[in-house]
């Protein structure tokens, strides 16, 4: 009992700590916003009819040339350098809007440096020579590859020759088709789901839902497992004693950047579940132990039938939640930093590496925690809707976004009641993996 009040006091503070911290963690919000605008620029030439208003906007240069400024403008307002790309692109836009004088101001404050930006706004501003050959390919290739940042600066430096826009443009057609036609169909498949299953539910026709069952643990076990296993010792122990090490580790078999990463994201991963799932296995220990969760993989069919509906399901709960409170709020920060280490990564073995600990481990350790052990204990306490709520508001707080919290919230609650409506935790596993899946293309596809 000690142990329990301990360790749930410690996972309080530590939460508060977390949720407080985030709001001062950046947004990846808008580094998304603006690779899609990026895309709508590139991608312009190759629409026609209706199909550039509704892709890429009425004026997408504009647009992201006010976004640029908002950035750089922010940044400097924060005490902040502005990033070099960020600088770069502006004043490469603004050369080609015939701004020259404000476009070479900026060169010439970025100029000032010896960042690859730099070298190549110093060529910029001094023409005479133009680096020609392998000089302006080095200079290219060490700025982000495939956008428009690497476009233009190939055309500043070298006008007139050919610089792959073509091929470029098309590239981003298709980029930006995948990550705006494609969720829209899928927000419309999944509200007809939704109206759908209410509709059976309202007229008595939607199939009963089994016997909730799971592990026979009392609420100090789901206490010791959660606050203790979970947060002490996964979030708080494993970090400090396994990141070090991890990190001596790296560097001495002179693993690189961003391999580093890759290897670390994983690596941690999997410490971090190491404590929670053996405090689980020793709680279980006579108690039926795994076969208590409901996994139930057989038939697979089912799983992936249940995990997909649940997926389409939530998709537009969430996404509403999401805008409401943009409208509200607006954006608060603190975005999960794998977002943005999956967004800027062109490394295919680091992105194999976030990808498998999104699509496979996060799930697979996650719903077993909260939906496997946490929620049916707390439904015997609060029946169904309660275990379901109180499951997801675990599972929301535990990954310390506040900026991300009502959204993991509604999330929690569809995976709550898949697990619920199901009795098979394989089927939530299945649809947070079909959920990561989702975000994790979409990073990588507004990345590449």
């Amino acid at each position: 009992m000690a142990l329990a009040s301990v360790s749930l006091a410690l996972s309080l503070l530590l939460w508060l700590n977390g949720l407080i911290d985030s709001l001062s963690r950046p947004s990846v919000g808008n580094d998304l916003n603006r690779r899609q605008l990026e895309l709508a620029v590139l991608a312009e030439p190759q629409l026609s009819g209706p199909l550039p208003d509704l892709l890429a906007g009425r004026s997408p240069v504009e647009t992201l040339r006010k976004a640029l400024t908002e950035e750089i403008n922010d940044a400097r307002e924060a005490g902040q350098t502005p990033d070099p790309d960020l600088l770069l692109e502006q004043a490469l836009l603004l050369r080609r809007q015939g701004q020259t004088p404000a476009s070479d101001a900026l060169l010439a404050e970025l100029a000032a440096g010896s960042s690859p930006q730099a070298i190549l706004a110093q060529a910029l501003l001094n023409p005479e020579p133009k680096p020609a050959g392998p000089a302006k390919t080095t200079l290219i290739e060490a700025l982000p590859q495939g956008g428009v940042l690497q476009l233009w600066s190939c055309e500043a430096l070298t006008p007139g020759a050919n610089c792959g826009a073509g091929g470029a443009s098309r590239r981003a057609l298709l980029q930006l088709v995948s990550v705006s036609v494609l969720p829209v169909l899928l927000l419309l498949l999944g509200s007809a789901a939704l109206l759908r299953e209410f509709w059976m539910r309202w007229r008595g026709r939607a199939a009963e839902a089994p016997p909730l069952q799971g592990p026979q643990l009392s609420g100090l076990d789901a206490v010791l497992l959660i606050a203790g296993g979970f947060v002490v010792i996964g979030e708080l122990l494993t970090p400090l004693v396994v990141g070090p090490l991890l990190t001596g580790l790296l560097l001495q078999l002179a693993v690189t950047s961003p391999l580093r990463e890759g290897i670390s994201v994983v690596s941690l991963y999997l410490a971090l579940m190491a404590g929670p799932l053996l405090i689980l296995a020793l709680l279980l220990g006579g108690k039926g132990a795994m076969g208590g969760l409901q996994f139930r993989w057989r038939p697979l069919a089912l799983n992936l039938r249940q995990g997909l509906k649940g997926l389409l399901m939530v998709l537009p709960l969430v996404s509403l939640v999401g805008w409401l409170q943009g409208q509200l709020w607006g954006d608060p920060g603190g975005s999960n930093p794998l977002l943005e280490l999956v967004l800027n990564s062109h490394n295919v073995p680091a992105l194999a590496c976030f990808g498998f600990t999104a699509i496979v481990l996060a799930p697979l350790f996650e719903e077993t925690i909260f939906r496997g052990a946490l929620l049916p204990v707390a439904a015997r306490k609060l029946g169904a809707s309660g275990g379901i709520l109180l499951s997801a508001a675990v599972f929301a707080v535990a990954h310390l976004s506040l900026g991300e919290l009502l959204p993991l919230l509604v999330l929690g609650v569809g995976l709550g009641w898949v697990r619920w409506s199901s009795g098979r935790l394989g089927s939530c596993v299945l649809m947070h993996s079909f959920w990561n899946a989702l975000t994790f293309a979409n990073l990588v596809v507004l990345g590449w």
